[in-house]
């Protein structure tokens, strides 16, 4: 096994960066730091404690420019859009710190003469953080702010494929005035990660990641002595449905848009559409065009808006299940032009007469590919859209909101769009059913999963 990490990056293959992976007992003695400052923390004033949080998230976007390009060698991202995921964590952050008051205040139960009730937030000590590297800043800041803003202490594994993104953190939090041991940045290796997370000390893991990542993460939880609790932001294969009623470019450019930004590695990418049949030659037509206009090509050029994946091996994924899909009937409207076969550089791909027999349409993705089915109305288009092991997002396309509601009430996912999709607002609640995971992050009820309820019940002597 190796001592380090080193991270490959897609652009051109280059090592990137490199760091060594920190021992066992290095990671415990963190995990006994952080619960030493942890005590001094919670003890800091909520107004101190979101004024030192503000503070970073200015850190950090006085260094917008720099992670952007940083992003772009680590996983791929166009550097025209690696800006963005700094904007958006700013705004997720300073939404969290702004609810913060509200989510965190105590509860009046009722009191009487001689009788006091109420129910207090506290911290739950420590949590472990676990980032993916396809949005590591955006997935980060859900847990990692609040958990902060609550008085936690975290200790925060960055992706491997993305290690910098973490040190940056650490360092913004350390530069506004955090306790330097109460958000370390930790590289270690899957056992060491296993080890921490059984830790008594450890009150919560917050893991986004894969399927099989969040099976390992309840494997090495029951393993151990502690009772962490356990937060998953898992895989998605999020539809849309564009009804008869739809304003057809809109839908087709959104829809575009969300199937093939950053590669369509996101969770809550639009991997499969059903089209009413009234319009589905149209808006085939226009999602046709609107693919096509996304131009592949190395991300720090100027006039790439479409980067490559993060791997071969990932790319070389989305190719096979491509390739299986036209083996089966599936026929592909868009050209490979920039493929490059063997390498992340792989070309949107827009197929049509696909069927829920094929993986295309059941298994996640995780690329710039996307199928599309006819449908004759809403009620074949929400069995098609719940007929998934997946049960992240989905959104519907149409003038009528009215319906757009009452369809989404009918579907088993944690978000339903209208006329939007790939998108986290921080003022709802982010979940998922099934495969998509478990647990909340988010809004005020983000917040519930980063503390614990104690009930004071005071009543007067005789």
């Amino acid at each position: 096994m190796s001592d380090s990490l080193r991270i490959t990056s897609p652009v051109d293959g280059s090592t990137y960066a490199q760091r060594p992976l920190a021992r066992r007992t290095e990671v415990l003695a963190a995990l006994a730091r952080a619960a030493a400052a942890q005590r001094d923390w919670q003890a800091t004033a909520l107004e101190r404690r979101l004024a030192l949080l503000e503070r970073a998230v200015q850190v950090l976007e006085g260094q917008r420019e720099v992670l952007a390009q940083e992003l772009s060698w680590q996983m791929g991202r166009p550097l025209s859009q690696g800006g963005g995921e700094i904007d958006r964590f700013a705004e997720r952050a300073r939404h969290m710190l702004a609810i913060a008051p509200q989510a965190l205040a105590d509860i009046d139960a009722g009191s009487e003469p001689g009788l006091r009730r109420r129910i207090c937030r506290r911290p739950l000590g420590v949590v472990l953080l676990i980032a993916p590297w396809n949005y590591p800043y955006l997935t980060a800041v859900n847990a990692l702010w609040p958990a902060l803003a609550a008085g936690n202490a975290v200790l925060l594994k960055p992706a491997s494929q993305t290690a910098l993104t973490g040190e940056r953190l650490a360092q913004a939090l350390t530069a506004a005035g955090l306790p330097e041991d109460l958000c370390p940045c930790l590289h270690m290796d899957h056992d060491s990660a296993a080890a921490l997370m059984q830790q008594q000390s450890v009150g919560l893991v917050c893991f986004t990641g894969s399927v099989a990542g969040g099976r390992a993460v309840q494997r090495a939880l029951a393993a151990g002595p502690g009772f962490a609790g356990a937060n998953l932001e898992l895989g998605g294969k999020d539809p849309a449905y564009v009804r008869g009623d739809a304003d057809i470019e809109a839908a087709a450019e959104g829809i575009a848009d969300g199937a093939l930004f950053n590669s369509g590695q996101s969770c809550c990418a639009v991997e499969r559409a059903y089209v009413h049949s009234d319009i589905y030659h149209d808006f085939v037509d226009a999602l046709r065009a609107a693919m096509a206009r996304r131009r592949l090509g190395h991300p720090l050029h100027a006039d790439t808006t479409l980067g490559p994946m993060v791997s071969a091996a990932a790319a070389d994924a989305v190719r096979a299940q491509v390739a299986a899909a036209q083996a089966g009937g599936a026929r592909a409207l868009l050209d490979a032009a920039g493929d490059q076969p063997g390498s992340p550089y792989l070309a949107p791909q827009l197929l049509v007469e696909v069927d829920h027999r094929m993986a295309l349409m059941r298994e996640e993705s995780f690329g710039p590919v996307l199928g599309l089915m006819r449908v004759g109305g809403d009620a074949e288009a929400l069995a098609l859209m719940n007929d998934s092991d997946y049960g992240l997002s989905a959104s519907i396309w149409t003038a009528d909101l009215d319906a757009a509601e009452r369809l989404g009430g009918e579907l088993a996912v944690g978000t339903v769009f209208a006329n939007r999709c790939d998108y986290l607002d921080p003022a709802l609640a982010w979940s998922g059913l099934r495969y998509s995971g478990r647990g909340c992050s988010l809004s005020v009820l983000g917040y519930g999963a980063l503390t614990r309820p104690q009930s004071f019940y005071l009543k007067s002597a005789p």
